[in-house]
């Protein structure tokens, strides 16, 4: 009976780790900062909630300093609109998530003349019973244009080896659901067994009582 309580334990860790697993959490990512001429390039801001529930309005806006050092506003969001401003309009597009927590966009057909720093400034308005605080994040990114696509072996060997950790962790999931499995089919075995010979103790002591004892 203990053992096959601490399998059902086991068995109940092993689910909600995999329920952990599932959710999905918010993680600060920082921006690739490579584009190649021709392509689209996704400039990525994140500003991650502490509390996921408390409700807030979020205002993005989108800036671009360029080599010469002149500031330009490129892009606003705020909840219900999202559009690119002046000749920056049908060039950018919104690449956000629906929580609000990734708030960035993309460069679509980039040129070399897109090379410079974009800054990303998120105004969030939080909303309590009895006051409204605010918040400003800001994150920078400097984005180099390059004509043709570099090779980089650290971002390669970084995808190999997720990939690997991701194949060990769902194999080694498997093997412990087999082995709980494998545990709790054992010990229901062992249980049955155990209660068939105690109810056939009574029967064959009454066989018993019957047969003469002989000297």
């Amino acid at each position: 009976m203990r053992t096959r309580t601490r399998v059902q334990l086991h068995s109940i860790l092993l689910l909600v780790l995999i329920v952990k697993l599932s959710i999905p959490v918010c993680v600060d990512v920082p921006s690739d900062t490579e584009a190649v001429v021709g392509t689209a390039m996704k400039l990525t801001c994140i500003a991650c909630m502490k509390r996921e529930e408390v409700n807030a309005k979020t205002k993005v806006d989108w800036y671009y300093v360029s080599p010469e050092n002149k500031t330009e506003h490129i892009f606003k969001f705020n909840e219900q609109h999202s559009e690119g401003i002046g000749e920056w309009k049908g060039r950018l597009m919104w690449n956000g998530s629906k929580d609000l927590q990734e708030l960035s966009i993309s460069i679509l057909n980039v040129t070399m003349d897109d090379a410079g720093i974009y800054n990303c400034v998120v105004f969030r308005q939080f909303s309590f019973d009895f006051y409204s605080p605010s918040d400003t994040k800001y994150l920078q990114i400097n984005l180099v244009v390059k004509e043709e696509a570099s090779d980089d072996t650290t971002a390669i060997y970084s995808e190999i080896m997720m990939y690997v950790l991701l194949v060990f962790l769902t194999f080694w999931l498997l093997v412990e659901m087999v082995y709980c499995y494998r545990k709790i089919s054992k010990s229901d075995e062992q249980a049955q067994d155990t209660a068939t010979n105690y109810l056939a103790i009574p029967s064959e002591n009454k066989e018993n009582l019957g047969v003469p004892v002989t000297e």
